[in-house]
């Protein structure tokens, strides 16, 4: 039974439903073991930036979780324009494709990867303004390959996220530094994270702990043909705290500023500001934007 919402539409089963449908039972092994992973992509002022990347990466992700991807990207880049269509040109969504296992054996734990199922989601959630957040150091960490499996977009990895946040929010701050298991940072709760320093963007080098986003990766590449040096590097706390600017990338809000960390302040820059204007213009760019239409 779906909750009727006309902002959300759900492709479940072949066929679309309006608002949040019921997907799983308790015995589903996704819903009660968490067999589950999702991509998120954007939709904004009538572009979805790199959509075929996202719909290709919840593939690999089935894939790393042992799940087995029934959807190929050219299926999904069309249930994408069905859903567009349901919604103005220029609303701002997020569109979220998921797997996860049905059924489950030896005890229940492990799931039977010929059970995957699947949907599409499309729903309305408003692009943040860039006025910054201001920030701490978590006392969480994020898990390494051998404990969890951080090579997926894996349902199972955002409860430690979400800890972290609730922790920080309880503080009084929007969003928090994560630490890898040897301490270095390895990213913001919910995005990558960076910082400039004499005009040089410095980034946490991928090394196990964290997923290396896609607007990740399309931010450095575009500062790189812009010029600027960026550098993949292990990185302390303390390198953020000494930072002229810090700044986040993710799907979610894209190029976003930091404007404190702790006790100490940050202005929302000009690396910032280029960073975000050059992924601006990416989107928007005809060769580039990957429209889903």
């Amino acid at each position: 039974m779906a909750v009727t919402d006309p902002d959300t539409w759900t492709f479940f089963e072949e066929a679309w439903h309006p608002g949040n449908v019921r997907l799983m039972g308790p015995r589903t092994h996704g819903a009660w073991l968490g067999s589950t992973v999702f991509d998120g992509a954007r939709a904004f002022e009538g572009v979805t930036p790199d959509l075929d990347l996202h719909l290709a990466r919840v593939n690999r992700s089935a894939e790393a979780l042992g799940l087995s991807p029934k959807v190929d990207v050219a299926r999904w880049e069309a249930l994408v324009r069905e859903g567009l269509a349901r919604f103005a040109p220029d609303a701002e969504l997020y569109i979220r494709p998921m797997y996860w296992a049905e059924d489950g054996f030896a005890g229940g734990v492990r799931f039977d990867p010929d059970s995957t199922n699947w949907c599409l989601c499309l729903y309305r959630a408003p692009m943040p303004e860039p006025t910054g957040v201001q920030a701490t150091l978590s006392p969480f960490r994020r898990p390494t390959m051998e404990t969890a499996p951080v090579d997926a977009k894996a349902g199972c990895l955002y409860p430690n996220g979400a800890r972290a946040l609730s922790e920080a929010f309880a503080r009084g701050y929007g969003n928090c530094l994560m630490r890898d298991a040897l301490g270095n940072v390895a990213e913001f709760a919910n995005a990558n994270a960076f910082l400039a320093k004499d005009g040089v963007v410095h980034t946490p080098v991928p090394n196990g702990a964290f997923l290396a986003g896609i607007t990740r990766a399309r931010v450095i590449g575009l500062l790189r043909d812009a010029g600027v040096t960026v550098v993949e590097r292990t990185l302390t706390y303390a390198d953020f705290l000494g930072a002229d600017e810090v700044f986040t990338a993710g799907n979610f809000a894209k190029v976003a500023p930091v404007v404190a960390l702790d006790e100490v302040a940050f202005e929302a820059g000009p690396i910032f500001r280029l960073a975000r204007r050059l992924y601006w213009d990416f989107a928007h760019d005809r060769r580039t934007r990957n429209l889903a239409a």
